[in-house]
């Protein structure tokens, strides 16, 4: 391992990849890109020279027996989050995976086989970024008082049929893509997880996948979560919390800007119109860099990560619960 560096291999060119998380890996101190991997050797060599990465593999295998490699960055389609995250891991490579982690919580409690000595974490970006550590500080303080509800949307329009977002069988969809987001939001502020579940969804005719959720989430203790995600309508995220005594808002919750400021509001409802809520700015932040140095300070022996294994099977079976509720029409426990 290189001095106080981990140097990361790269999985496909795929798009997030290219153009947000491994220019960020290469921008967090403690990281190094050495090498990019594709089924398609011409595509890697070229992703390489667009980032200025020495090495490129026309297999993900040839990556994987790299000895100059530490880490994985696996950015792959959902269906291979799961072997191809097994086949780093059993390489001796530490895992950094893009959610969801697998097509089914059965799927991802396979990643219990990863070996103890491996680094390994589900890619939820946004648990980096400073305006999500406010918030859980504002909640904590008590300023909101008891946290009865949180209410999230997160949409966007793609009618691609070529995109792997509508391409059902190797787990497109928009509770996978983004539905996991409001999730993840909710365990983080609450500090818990869901116990039940109930959802409305409306699928593609022709990809058969979600295009339109709705979801409520029982958290038990009169706490509730309900978030809209969808596939093809109008770009837009938010996040609330409402409390007792107050709400907090996210503005840009899920795609904050790498370089610019980002808003949280504090409210107390007088007036409703929001024009005397509490402003709060914070500093630019690329929330996937401070994501790969916290993996990589890990990996160096440092703090350890919050999110492992097991927080990556949880965040599953919540989607779980949404999709049997779908069939089922009614309120499905979440699996414990």
């Amino acid at each position: 391992m290189a001095a106080q560096k981990i140097r990361w291999g790269i999985l496909s060119t795929a798009n997030i990849g290219m153009q947000k998380v491994t220019p960020a890996i290469m921008a967090s101190p403690s990281s190094e890109v050495v090498a990019i991997a594709s089924r398609d050797a011409a595509k890697a060599r070229a992703a390489a020279d667009t980032l200025g990465i020495a090495k490129s593999y026309g297999t993900y295998e040839e990556l994987f027996a790299d000895p100059d490699i530490d880490a994985v960055y696996n950015p792959l389609p959902n269906h291979l989050h799961v072997p191809m995250t097994l086949a780093a891991a059993r390489a001796g490579k530490h895992v950094l995976c893009e959610k969801p982690i697998a097509l089914s919580s059965g799927e991802a409690e396979q990643l219990r086989d990863i070996p103890d000595n491996i680094v390994f974490m589900e890619a939820f970006m946004v648990r980096f970024h400073p305006q999500w550590h406010r918030i859980r500080e504002i909640i904590r303080s008590g300023e909101l008082g008891e946290i009865r509800s949180i209410n999230a949307v997160f949409t966007y329009h793609n009618v691609d049929p070529g995109n792997v977002r509508n391409q059902a069988d190797i787990g497109g969809g928009g509770i996978m893509d983004i539905g996991c987001y409001p999730i993840t939001a909710a365990r983080y502020f609450f500090e818990g997880e869901p116990e039940r579940v109930v959802s409305l969804v409306e699928r593609d005719p022709d990809f058969g996948t979600d295009r339109l959720a709705s979801v409520l989430a029982d958290f038990g203790g009169g706490r509730q979560l309900s978030f809209t995600c969808s596939t093809q309508a109008t770009p837009h995220q938010r996040v609330q919390i409402f409390g007792t005594k107050a709400k907090a808002e996210l503005i840009i919750p899920f795609n904050a800007p790498p370089n610019e400021r980002t808003a949280i509001t504090i409210d107390i409802g007088a007036p409703f119109d929001g024009s005397l809520a509490r402003r709060e700015i914070l500093p630019a932040c690329d929330q996937y860099t401070e994501q790969a140095e916290a993996f990589a300070q890990a990996v160096l022996g440092g703090t350890p990560l919050p999110y492992g294994v097991e927080d990556a099977i949880k965040s599953m079976r919540v989607i779980d619960a949404i999709f049997e509720s779908e069939k089922s029409g009614g309120w499905i426990s979440v699996k414990r």
